[in-house]
C-alpha cells in the first residue's frame, strides 16, 4: 500500500485555510488530520505516513473547512472539560471561552464542601456541555439541564445517552423556555450552582461565516441588545437558587455591566462579580443568592 508524508500535505492545508480566512489554520489541518489517522492531536508525529485514501479524505475535509464549515462539524466532536460531545448542524457548538465557566462551578462545588448531593441546573443547555461536563467531574451532584430547542435536545438527549452508558451519573433533560416562571418549579430555592449560556449576540452583530451560516440563530441572538433572554431570566435564577446558592451567566463582551446590574437590581444578590476570559474581555458574571 503506497504512503505520503503527513508534514507536506498538512503544510499545504494550512496554506489553503490562510487563503479562506480561517483564524486557526494550522490547528485546524492538524485536527483534521489527527481526525482521518484516528490519532490525537498531539500524537501525529507518532504517524507521519498517509494512505491515499486517507489523503484523499483529508483534503476533502480540508475543503469544506476552506468553505467555513466548522471544525466541529467536520470532526463530530467538541469538548468540554474531560468530555467530547458529539455536535454537528442543528446545534450550538461550545466555545472554548466556556471551559472558564464550567471551571468556576468546579471551584465552587468543591469549596462549598456539601453535606448534601450539590443540585445543579444548567440553563440553555445546547449540546448537554456544562450539564454533562459537570455531571462527569462531580458523580455526587443532582444534574438538571434545560434547552428550548428540539433539535439541540436531541443532540443533548444523545451526549447524555452516551456518557450514561460510559458510567457517568444522568442527567435530568428538560424542555423548557428558561424565561418561564414555572421552569423547574419543583427545585425552587433548592439549587446550589447554576449555570447558563444563553443567546446573547445582539441581531445586528457581524458574525463570522462559521457562526452565522452553521450555528443556530435561535441560540445565538438575544434580541435587538443581546439581554432579550437574560433580562427575564435573572428571575428564574433568584427563584430556583437556595440562600448562598451561587450562580453565573455568560455574555457578550459588551455586557458585563449590564448583565451585574439586572443581579444587582432584585436585590437578592451579593458578591456579584464580573469574569473576564483568557483575552481580558468580559465574558461572565457571576452573583450569591442572599437571604430573603
Amino acid at each position: 500500500m503506497s504512503r505520503v508524508s503527513l508534514r507536506p500535505a498538512v503544510l499545504e492545508a494550512v496554506g489553503q485555510l490562510q487563503v479562506a480566512g480561517v483564524h486557526s489554520p494550522h490547528t485546524d489541518a492538524e485536527f483534521l488530520a489527527a481526525h482521518v489517522l484516528g490519532v490525537e492531536r498531539s500524537r501525529l508525529a507518532l504517524a507521519p505516513m498517509l494512505t491515499a485514501e486517507q489523503l484523499a479524505e483529508f483534503r476533502k475535509l480540508v475543503d469544506r473547512r476552506a468553505e467555513r464549515v466548522p471544525l466541529q462539524h467536520l470532526t463530530g466532536v467538541a469538548a468540554m472539560g474531560e468530555i467530547d460531545l458529539a455536535v454537528g448542524p442543528g446545534v450550538f457548538v461550545p466555545r472554548p471561552e466556556t471551559e472558564l465557566l464550567f471551571a468556576w462551578a468546579l471551584a465552587h462545588l468543591e469549596a462549598a464542601g456539601h453535606e448534601h448531593p450539590p443540585i445543579v441546573v444548567d440553563l440553555c443547555t445546547g449540546s448537554g456541555a456544562l450539564a454533562l461536563a459537570i455531571a462527569h467531574a462531580r458523580p455526587d451532584a443532582e444534574v438538571y439541564a434545560v434547552e428550548i430547542d428540539p433539535a439541540a435536545r436531541e443532540w443533548a438527549r444523545r451526549n447524555a445517552d452516551r456518557q450514561a452508558a460510559e458510567g457517568d451519573t444522568p442527567i435530568h433533560l428538560h424542555a423548557g423556555d428558561v424565561t418561564d416562571p414555572n421552569v423547574l418549579a419543583p427545585l425552587n430555592n433548592r439549587v446550589d450552582v447554576l449555570v447558563a449560556n444563553p443567546p446573547y449576540i445582539p441581531e445586528d452583530a457581524t458574525l463570522d461565516p462559521e457562526v452565522a451560516d452553521h450555528d443556530p440563530h435561535r441560540a445565538l441572538f438575544g434580541g435587538p441588545d443581546g439581554l432579550s433572554v437574560i433580562t427575564p431570566m435573572i428571575g428564574t435564577i433568584t427563584r430556583l437558587l437556595r440562600t448562598d446558592g451561587v450562580a453565573a451567566v455568560e455574555h457578550d463582551d459588551t455586557h458585563g455591566p449590564q448583565v451585574a446590574g439586572l443581579f444587582a437590581a432584585t436585590g437578592r444578590f451579593t458578591a456579584i462579580v464580573e469574569h473576564p476570559d483568557l483575552a481580558g474581555k468580559p465574558r461572565f458574571v457571576a452573583a450569591r443568592r442572599t437571604a430573603d
